[in-house]
């Protein structure tokens, strides 16, 4: 990016340009990289000139919180702003809040497709995951969603009303304060607005208010469904960036859930070979082999112990895995995952979310040295996971496999929360 094209960011007038310069200079000194370099170099522009940086306000969201809970949700023809809330009294319902208006930085973008996550599920059910997130109000979900722009506030020129996006949830604070925006690891920005975490409402809703900072455009050739299915994407992506897998490394992937076969995808992409995944379903083993053929697979056996189910999958895979990729997050499974993994040279690589505090079988990690990693979301994935599925390298659309409209919200979380129904995503769709 050319000086002139980030001058071309910012709306100073001429005299102030010399501190802008200094200021970018600085920041790109710093090493500032990824997509969002644009975003953070702002914010040291800003700082330069002795302007606070107000990229997103927290508030902006929190101010949403003007909304009605309705017996029946609305005609379908009436294109209410609703939206899918619960609360800690693990209700669900449909509820109608003001259409919201485009501020400096920000569209407003009818959302065509959400993905309900299991994330999503849990917030319902359970009102917590771990200490920090928990609902405490009414909380509004999703946070896997893609749709039209249909207003763009002031200082926007990168969309314009019609453009198909991405909604990326994650808004971080972009000060130049913070060690985790300032290196493009935004991801562990603590200031960030995670829309469906609480307190903040989420992105499953019929016109979302969103900065544009941290929306993606779409090609033709991704479908808004496709589109939503990017946020898990990005939960792969980065999993399989960081664990380190390389061309025909022998890989086990535990979790054949939506996040587990999005691994797959990714993980054949990459150049694994050969690949075991395993799941306590029968049906989503049978789809994994469908969406990855030459995908070897291991159904968990209930009661068995976890070195037990280890000889089944090293059976399964011919070898023990040089990366273990587990989607679950489940205590038994971590451990299986661990008795599966090369020894002096393994990688055990943890995406899924589980309990706050587990056990693990020490002395074999250490006697064996074993690397065990973990990843919290994702940064800097989106252009990577829209040019993978607009190039063919990831196909997306086999894995939705149940649609429902915004209005029967409720019924489709239903059947997302109903191991026996058999879906893999669950989406819901706005015409």
């Amino acid at each position: 990016m050319s000086l002139r094209e980030v001058r071309a960011l910012f709306i100073f007038p001429s005299w102030s340009f010399c501190a802008v310069r200094r200021a970018l200079k600085y920041a790109l000194a710093q090493g500032s990289t990824g997509p969002h370099t644009p975003l953070i170099l702002y914010s040291f522009a800003m700082a330069a000139l002795g302007i606070s940086p107000t990229l997103y306000d927290p508030a902006i969201v929190l101010k949403s919180a003007e909304f009605k809970i309705l017996d029946a949700p609305p005609a379908r023809d009436e294109k209410k702003n609703i939206a899918v809330f619960t609360n800690p009294a693990h209700d669900l319902h449909i509820v109608e809040k003001p259409i919201p208006k485009a501020g400096p930085g920000q569209c407003v973008v009818h959302i065509r497709a959400t993905g309900i996550c299991g994330s999503d599920c849990h917030f319902w059910k359970h009102g917590r995951i771990g200490d920090s997130m928990v609902v405490r109000d009414e909380n509004g979900l999703g946070h896997e969603s893609a749709g039209i722009v249909i207003e763009v506030g002031e200082g926007v020129s990168e969309f314009k009303v019609g453009d198909r996006v991405a909604v990326e949830a994650g808004v971080p604070c972009s000060k130049p304060s913070c060690e985790f925006c300032r290196t493009g690891k935004y991801n562990g920005c603590p200031d960030v607005v995670f829309f469906s975490t609480p307190p903040y409402h989420g992105t499953l809703t019929r016109y979302h208010l969103h900065p544009a900072a941290w929306l993606h455009k779409l090609p033709d050739s991704i479908s808004f469904e496709e589109g939503a299915l990017l946020e898990p994407t990005a939960v792969a992506l980065a999993g399989i960036e960081r664990s380190g897998l390389r061309l025909g490394d022998a890989t086990f992937i535990a979790g054949a859930g939506p996040i587990g076969l999005v691994t797959l995808l990714a993980a054949r992409a990459a150049g694994a070979e050969p690949i075991a995944i395993s799941d306590l379903s029968q049906g989503r083993l049978d789809f994994a082999k469908k969406l990855v053929p030459g995908v070897r697979t291991v159904l968990i056996e209930r009661g068995l112990d976890a070195q037990a189910q280890a000889v089944k999958v090293e059976e399964a895979l011919g070898q023990k895995a040089a990366v273990v990729l587990e989607c679950t997050g489940v205590e038994s499974s971590i451990w299986t995952s661990i008795y599966v993994c090369s020894k002096y040279s393994g990688m055990v690589f943890i995406i899924g979310v589980g309990k706050a505090i587990q056990n693990m079988p020490f002395m074999h990690l250490s006697a064996n040295e074993i690397d065990v990693r973990w990843q919290y979301r994702y940064a800097n994935q989106y252009p990577k996971a829209i040019r993978l599925v607009s190039a063919g390298l990831l196909n997306l659309k086999p894995l939705v496999t149940h649609r429902y409209p915004l209005e029967q919200g409720i019924e489709a979380f239903e059947i997302a929360n109903d191991i026996t129904k058999g879906s893999i995503k669950v989406q819901i769709l706005d015409g």
